[in-house]
């Protein structure tokens, strides 16, 4: 099954900031093939669900602290959430 990937107006503009990265934008195209060909992205990228405030939300390490924020699964549609830091998406 082929998931739909959305991605939210924050998304995007999480993106934008770092369209000029190639190396992370090599590695968050491997986790969006991912994700739109199975729901899931590889062990590499450390996926976890999230708790508090972001709980039914998963998250993965895209390249080091650049992160993957999506919502799972809601017939057939993953939610791209947030993009960024830890810094930049938690305030920590």
């Amino acid at each position: 099954m082929n998931w739909s990937l959305k991605q939210t107006t924050q998304f995007k503009k999480d993106l934008k900031r770092y369209l000029n990265q190639p190396d992370k934008m090599k590695a968050l195209e491997r986790a969006l093939i991912s994700l739109a060909n199975t729901g899931t992205v590889p062990q590499e990228f450390n996926p976890h669900p999230l708790s508090g405030n972001w709980s039914n939300h998963l998250e993965c390490h895209i390249k080091g602290d650049f992160l993957l924020i999506w919502y799972d699964k809601e017939s057939g549609i993953i939610k791209l959430v947030r993009l960024g830091s830890h810094s930049e998406l938690f305030g920590k």
